[in-house]
C-alpha cells in the first residue's frame, strides 16, 4: 500500500485596493488553520525577497515603462511560483495568494500594452 501526500490547494484572490482581500484571505487561512491544514499565505507582488525589491520598484520606482512593468511582474511571479508556490504544493500545503495572474492580465492589458 502506498501513502500519498495531501493533494495541495492554490487560492488567489483577486481585487481593487480596499475591496477586502487581505480580510478574505485571513478568514480562509483561520479556516484551513481550525481543520489542521498548514497554510502559506503570500501575496504578489512581494511575496518573496527578490519580490519585495521588485515591489518598491514597482511602487516607488517612478515612470517605468508599460513593458517594463509587466516584465518586472511576470519576473516577480516567477521567482514566487518556484520559491513559494511550488514547495508548499508539493508538500500539500494549502497556498492562499493575495493577487495572481488576473491582476496582471486586469492592470497592464488594460494600460493597452
Amino acid at each position: 500500500m502506498t501513502t500519498h501526500a495531501p493533494a495541495g490547494l492554490f487560492i488567489s484572490f483577486e481585487g481593487v485596493d480596499g475591496a477586502g482581500k487581505t480580510t478574505q484571505v485571513e478568514r480562509l487561512r483561520d479556516y484551513f488553520a481550525g481543520m489542521g491544514r498548514n497554510v502559506v499565505v503570500t501575496r504578489e507582488p512581494g511575496g518573496t525577497e527578490l519580490g519585495v525589491q521588485l515591489r518598491t520598484m514597482l511602487l516607488h520606482g517612478g515612470d517605468i515603462a508599460p513593458r517594463t512593468e509587466a516584465l518586472l511582474f511576470a519576473a516577480d511571479r516567477a521567482q514566487h511560483v518556484a520559491e513559494i508556490i511550488v514547495p508548499a504544493l508539493e508538500r500539500g500545503d494549502i497556498v492562499i495568494t493575495d493577487r495572481y495572474l488576473d491582476s496582471s492580465l486586469a492592470y497592464q492589458a488594460g494600460e493597452g500594452n
